[in-house]
């Protein structure tokens, strides 16, 4: 949800050719960082403990990847 916001600011920006937009963009993007940081990983730890762990573990915070882990070692 947060990358979509992101992206959609951030093709604004480049679609008006806004400075203003892009600079926007990096503030809505440090606050939604400083947000999953601060709040969202800590609540999440407490209520899912370790599972949410694992979960850190295995998926990348911002950008997801295209295959997953397992499907590469596997050689698919």
């Amino acid at each position: 949800m947060y990358l979509g916001v992101l992206l959609v600011l951030a093709g604004e920006a480049v679609f008006f050719r806004s400075r203003a937009l892009l600079q926007y963009t990096g503030l809505v993007f440090l606050s939604f960082f400083f947000f999953v940081l601060a709040y969202e990983e800590p609540v999440l730890r407490s209520q899912f403990g370790a599972d949410y762990e694992r979960y850190c573990d295995s998926v990348p915070r911002w950008i997801p990847r295209l295959r997953s882990q397992r499907s590469r070692s596997e050689g698919k």
